[in-house]
């Protein structure tokens, strides 16, 4: 079944990408890779560095988008707020 609109793609590698245009992409990717609900997260970028707050269901997601951010190419640094979330 093809996808109207892909979530992260190899294009999105540029190292370069700073503030806005480089939150999207880290937001893009932990969409594509961590699995999580991310309803209630949110992607912030200063220059490199990530800032991601809001909140996930359990301990292991906290970690997840965590590090999946910090996998990005161009993020230098991540500041993790991220909550859980308690129904």
């Amino acid at each position: 079944m093809p996808m109207d609109k892909q979530i992260y793609c190899r294009r999105d590698d540029e190292p370069h990408l700073r503030d806005d245009d480089l939150a999207g992409k880290v937001a893009r990717y932990i969409q594509y890779v961590a699995l999580v609900d991310t309803t209630h997260l949110n992607v912030m970028a200063i220059g490199r560095t990530i800032i991601l707050s809001g909140s996930v269901a359990n301990e292991a997601e906290v970690g997840c988008v965590e590090q999946a951010a910090a996998s990005v190419i161009g993020v230098h640094l991540v500041e993790n707020t991220v909550t859980i979330r308690h129904h």
